[in-house]
């Protein structure tokens, strides 16, 4: 059965691990498709692996699984989870990896104005269903501590490509643990704020402001970050030689410097403010 699996790690390129957790997937589903989204996500850098999924896994077929192994904590009492939604299925720990895909899906109605990194449990809402994988029938075993990735994610998501129910693999479960994730906010004076949630390969920095956050008429905006003002906002990243505010393929507005990393030139880092001022007078 060709189903497609996607893997999310910090495992890098340069160790067998990676091979290892697809030779297990191929070994119980031959016709398995398996892509690689990234394996260059930060050791331990669970809020980095959440953003990078969540801004490719709707680009797959529906019902693709996704496996997402950053797990620093293997070998403890943090759960293995399944989590099922319309579009897809996701195989991870239950350490937060999943935030911006639950949140996306099932909105907080008090959503965060501050960046931190502090996992809350989270009630899942309708639409959102989630097992916890304890049915070792599934595993590889011997099962190593330190590698779950390859005993027991790999062949519970080879076991999901052969159209084996999630239910299967354990009991479900009505909440998983997440990562507050920030939404832009106003200001007493009208201003937009909002936050950098990624830094990308180029030093782009890309914020939670999206593109139905902006007023229609763009050219007036002014953008202040690390001290600086950017008038207006750009088409496309070749349109500058300096400092630029733009709207980048994930909708989201970004800042970037022309052949150079604008997240060295500004200094700063993930969870930062910028500001949106939509009238010159504000900037007085």
């Amino acid at each position: 059965m060709n189903r497609v699996v996607t893997l999310t790690t910090d495992l890098g390129s340069s160790d067998a691990y990676v091979a290892a957790m697809k030779g297990v997937i191929l070994t119980i589903n031959a016709e398995a498709s398996i892509i690689d989204i990234t394996h260059s996500i930060e050791p331990q850098n669970i809020l980095q692996g959440a953003f990078i999924l969540n801004t490719a896994y709707r680009y797959f077929p529906k019902q693709t699984i996704h496996m997402a192994i950053v797990d620093p904590d293997v070998g403890s009492e943090r759960q293995a989870i399944i989590l099922k939604t319309s579009l897809a299925l996701f195989v991870a720990p239950d350490n937060g990896i999943l935030s911006y895909v639950i949140n996306e899906l099932s909105p907080t109605r008090n959503p965060s104005s501050q960046y931190n990194s502090n996992l809350e449990e989270l009630n899942l809402k309708k639409g959102l269903e989630a097992v916890a994988i304890t049915d070792p029938r599934f595993w590889r075993h011997p099962v190593s501590p330190t590698f779950h990735g390859r005993d027991i994610f790999a062949p519970v998501a080879a076991g999901l490509s052969l159209d084996i129910s999630p239910y299967e693999f354990g009991e479900k479960i009505t909440s998983l643990h997440v990562f507050p994730i920030p939404k832009p906010f106003s200001d007493p004076q009208g201003n937009l704020i909002g936050h950098i949630l990624h830094v990308d390969h180029f030093g782009n920095l890309i914020t939670d402001i999206k593109n139905s956050d902006l007023p229609s008429r763009r050219e007036e905006l002014i953008i202040e970050i690390a001290g600086y003002r950017i008038h207006g906002v750009s088409s496309y990243y070749a349109q500058e030689e300096r400092l630029m505010a733009l709207l980048g393929s994930s909708g989201c507005l970004e800042i970037s410097l022309r052949n150079e990393n604008a997240s060295d030139f500004l200094d700063t880092r993930i969870g930062d403010e910028i500001r949106v001022i939509s009238s010159p007078l504000k900037a007085m």
